[in-house]
């Protein structure tokens, strides 16, 4: 039996710039950090070659062949069905799906889905990925095999984990540079970050889709805002390196108000209102988690201010979703080959007698 687990992300600057129609012109970089909301994929063996996905009330049972001449559009398991068909092997294997974190969240949920499931049959079948191939074959499913205006930063946040700042070139390759804080300023970060929901959940796609558009042909402010968004997340980096908290949360203020330039569907009244709220009782800065529309509302409030904050949004209706930082990114848990008798699904165990161990240790 396997188990993996992949992390969910918030990216703090430079969303948008991970868009190919964007990083191809001029090279995009991403400001973000894994956080400890995780993505599960159970695998257990079966004998009678057919293949079970399980997600929530949703289920496919076929064979391998039967899944391979599937059509993916419009299934509600379109993910790991890609994945399947990605890897290729022929494979009778339960797939159990569970996740902390709805989708449409503005989390990177969806890419965590890809990156775990492709972790999970990638060791099944003992050809493990470094993580850099990991979040790119990842990337090719959503973007090529689905077909999915998504960008590239939420496969690399998953595959790592940490805080990192995330290089997009003009040549497709990509750079993944761990910030390296003392421990206090990681902490300290920590407890200034307040995550709400907003009550909308929604796929950003039709979004990332228009801003793609518009960054190809260059039409309205679209690509000058791409590149303050940009810059300013170096200096979000920057800021971060020298433990300067204060001007991180002026610059995540900056950021937001520049990614409002990127497209009308990024806020709406609903978000204005609650952040508008937030600031007026103490939030220095925020931003909406992913491509915008809905999902968590990101704040950076100093302690002695949160609980009116809290107070103010609960009016609303909204509440905080506690968590931590996720610094070790996709990950098996759990490899016990005892659990199904499945040598492929553990490592293997060799036994020695309680006398030959005792005789060698002489």
């Amino acid at each position: 039996m396997l188990i993996v687990r992949s992390p969910v992300r918030i990216s703090f600057g430079g969303g948008g710039t991970d868009l190919p129609a964007y990083y191809e012109q001029f090279g995009g970089a991403v400001l973000s950090v894994s956080i400890n909301k995780y993505f599960y994929t159970i695998l257990g063996a079966r004998n009678d070659g057919r293949i079970q996905v399980i997600s929530s009330d949703l289920r496919v049972f076929e064979t391998w062949n039967d899944i391979a001449n599937m059509p993916l559009k419009g299934s509600e398991l379109e993910i790991p069905l890609a994945v399947l068909k990605e890897v290729g092997c022929k494979i009778s294997v339960d797939l159990f799906l569970a996740s902390e974190i709805p989708p449409g969240t503005g989390l990177g949920s969806s890419a965590s889905v890809c990156v775990n499931i492709l972790k999970t049959l990638t060791n099944y079948i003992q050809k493990p990925l470094s993580k850099y191939d990991l979040a790119d074959r990842a990337f090719s499913i959503a973007r090529h095999t689905l077909g999915r205006h998504v960008g590239k930063q939420d496969e690399y946040a998953a595959a790592f984990g940490g805080l990192n700042y995330i290089s997009f070139h003009r040549d497709g390759s990509t750079q993944v540079e761990p910030l390296d804080l003392e421990g206090g300023i990681l902490r300290e970060l920590h407890s200034k970050l307040m995550l709400i929901f907003t009550g909308s959940a929604h796929h950003s796609w039709t979004i990332l889709r228009e801003q793609e558009n518009s960054t190809r042909e260059r039409t309205g402010s679209t690509v000058d805002a791409l590149h303050e968004v940009k810059a300013l997340g170096a200096e979000m980096r920057r800021s971060l390196e020298r433990g300067e908290l204060r001007r991180f949360a002026e610059l995540l203020h900056e950021g937001w108000l520049a990614k409002q330039r990127i497209s009308s569907k990024i806020s709406n009244a609903r978000i204005d209102l609650l952040y508008a709220m937030a600031r007026e009782h103490g939030a220095i800065g925020g931003k909406i988690t992913g491509a915008g529309g809905g999902g968590f509302l990101l704040l950076y409030c100093e302690l002695d201010r949160q609980q009116a904050v809290r107070r103010a949004l609960l009016t609303e209706g909204v509440q905080e979703m506690a968590f931590d930082f996720d610094m070790q990114g996709a990950q098996v848990i759990v490899n016990d080959p005892f659990i199904d008798a499945d040598q492929k699904g553990g490592s293997r165990w060799i036994f020695v007698p309680t006398s030959a161990a005792a005789a060698s240790s002489k």
